[in-house]
């Protein structure tokens, strides 16, 4: 029997998410659903993970269940998960309490779109108990130990999503992009790792309290500091910070050239937010003295209000596209990205726009 979603990819969606259900919901008619229910199952999972009243053991064991709840189908656990993981998020609690349903839909959503999220959602739990494992057991601050782990674990957790989402637009929109699936989900794939890096260097002074350093322990010691006395003094990790911080810069490069070979106006505009926050919060994180800040360095609430509007004006132009870039970052786009004038056209009907 089919059950009733829409309070699912409605106001649940949007209590979990700040910005990307704006994305969701500029995203052609056809894609909403599912790609809502990957967000839904991916902000689900983790919850469960970052849940620190609950036991690593407990958590990496309702991850597994978890995980095979969405392969199977099947909801034998669901009732144990709810009862051991609590959040102090309202949308978060919300959407444990729905999770049983959000399985549903997931049995209710076309074979080929559920076998996307399927797949994507074993790559981003892989990494998020990759995250556990890797992080756990110490009194004091762990990190990880190469630039390859980093670099794995932004993939699983989020490089990842670019590859689903260019093939979900790629399955539905065929001729959405002037690039074929290999080139475009390359660039989706260090678009998703730029915007996760984003995260890892946003929270950078947060994590370090809770035990968590995402910096290679090795690129550390050799600016001349270790892990464990960043807590308090985050700012001596600055060197290694700030070339991670151009790296982030260059993977959304890559997310640059991904809107200029989107030719749906629709697509070009839900790709453009994240790309445009992110790409003023590295902005923000660059600006003396934002390792030394109490606070959590965040976008206001009027620069998301402006990056809509920059989006819809960014779906039509190139040239507007390029305007936001200097607005973002205060430097030209990348020169490979502007290669052709071409406008943003709906072909194939509507299901295109």
């Amino acid at each position: 029997m089919a059950i009733y979603t829409k309070d699912l990819g409605g106001p649940l969606l949007a209590s979990v998410s700040r910005s990307f259900y704006l994305s969701i919901r500029l995203l052609p008619r056809k894609l909403r659903d599912s790609v809502g229910l990957a967000y839904l199952l991916a902000r689900a999972s983790d919850t469960i993970a970052d849940s620190p009243a609950v036991p690593e053991a407990a958590r990496l064991q309702h991850l597994a269940a978890f995980a095979r709840m969405i392969r199977t189908g099947k909801t034998d656990g669901v009732a144990d998960l709810q009862h051991d993981i609590h959040t102090p998020h309202p949308g978060e609690t919300m959407l444990l309490c729905n999770l049983d349903r959000c399985l549903q839909w997931l049995g209710q959503i076309e074979n080929k779109d559920r076998g996307e999220i399927v797949d994507v959602l074993e790559k981003i739990i892989r990494g998020q108990t990759l995250d556990l494992e890797r992080f756990s057991g110490s009194a004091h601050v762990i990190a990880l130990q190469s630039a390859e782990e980093l670099d794995e674990y932004t993939y699983l957790v989020a490089g990842c999503v670019g590859e689903f989402w260019t093939r979900m637009c790629l399955n539905h929109l065929p001729g959405c992009s002037t690039l074929g699936l290999a080139d475009l989900r390359k660039l989706g794939a260090e678009y998703g790792r730029g915007l996760q890096l984003v995260n890892i260097l946003r929270d950078f002074p947060e994590d370090l309290r809770n035990g968590r350093c995402y910096l290679p322990e090795p690129e550390l010691r050799a600016a001349g500091t270790s892990p464990t006395p960043l807590i308090d003094a985050p700012v001596k990790a600055q060197p290694v910070y700030d070339r991670w911080r151009e790296r982030a810069i260059a993977q959304l490069d890559a997310g640059y050239e991904y809107i200029t070979k989107l030719r749906s106006v629709r697509l070009r505009a839900a790709c453009f937010l994240p790309w445009y926050l992110g790409l003023r919060t590295l902005r923000l994180l660059g600006k003396p003295g934002a390792l030394e800040r109490a606070e959590k360095v965040k976008v206001s609430r009027m620069t998301v209000r402006f990056a809509f509007v920059y989006a819809l004006a960014s779906a039509f132009s190139e040239r507007a596209l390029a305007w936001s870039y200097r607005r973002a970052t205060g430097k030209a786009p990348p020169a490979p990205a502007v290669v052709e004038e071409e406008k943003p056209r709906a072909a194939g009907g509507e299901g295109q726009v």
